[in-house]
């Protein structure tokens, strides 16, 4: 490794995070043109999926649910 010379110093900390807080701004402008939007039609084919799911899990739910208290006023009632 290169050794430094005596009489240079590092940048003070103002200007080391000034240049790392640009930097991370910078980066974060690239990344943020990098994103890939969906179009509306894509938008509402994916909530009618999400749409569809919830109602098949809420179905499933109800069902377990009205079952399991059946089940459970049945035992009830026998004993």
């Amino acid at each position: 490794m290169a050794k430094k010379k005596a009489n240079e110093k590092k940048p003070n900390i103002f200007k080391r995070m000034g240049k790392g807080i640009a930097k991370f701004f910078r980066d974060i402008k690239s990344e943020i043109k990098k994103i890939v939007w969906p179009t509306p039609k894509t938008t509402f084919k994916n909530m009618g999926i999400v749409l569809l799911a919830m109602l098949i899990v809420g179905v499933v739910v109800f069902g377990l649910d009205a079952g399991l208290g059946w089940l459970l006023g049945f035992v009830m009632h026998v004993s």
